[in-house]
């Protein structure tokens, strides 16, 4: 793998700190695109120069994660935000109660909607402004055939 692949599959995970480093190591000429990620030194790098990049977010990363908030016993929805705390948050305004319980999901889980199977990295392009609802799961909705449990409306 190249420098190049690495630094573009830190944005597309959002690995703000590497993508930062290697900015930094290129900006310095201390690595090229073209070179194999073997070349990658981290100590090369002024440790403090990379903490003020991302401190400032130099590289413009808006981080957004997928929560599930309990509304009932049976009742889930999925909402993209950049904390639990925003997600708690626009659950409240929106459905003007507490969730019962905030959980985290991975953006790369994936689930059933309509007839295609989705993950909620590739749902979250769908969306400009955060945050956001992504869907509704009903306990008992559950899918069989992909091999996931959940189930997206």
């Amino acid at each position: 793998m190249i420098v190049k692949d690495l630094y573009m599959d830190c944005f597309r995970y959002e690995e703000s700190s590497l993508a930062h480093c290697i900015y930094h190591l290129l900006a310095e000429q201390k690595i090229s695109l073209d070179d194999d990620i073997s070349k990658i030194d981290l100590e090369q790098a002024d440790h403090h120069k990379v903490k003020e990049l991302v401190q400032n977010n130099f590289l413009g990363f808006h981080k957004v994660g997928i929560y599930s908030l309990k509304m009932n016993q049976k009742d889930f929805v999925f909402i993209f935000a950049a904390s639990k705390q925003e997600a708690i948050q626009f659950y409240t305004k929106t459905f003007h109660q507490n969730p019962l319980n905030c959980h985290v999901y991975s953006l790369d889980y994936q689930l059933t909607r309509g007839n295609n199977v989705i993950s909620f990295r590739d749902m979250r392009k769908e969306f400009m402004s955060f945050p956001a609802i992504a869907g509704y799961f009903k306990r008992g909705n559950e899918d069989k055939r992909v091999g996931t449990n959940s189930y997206l409306v």
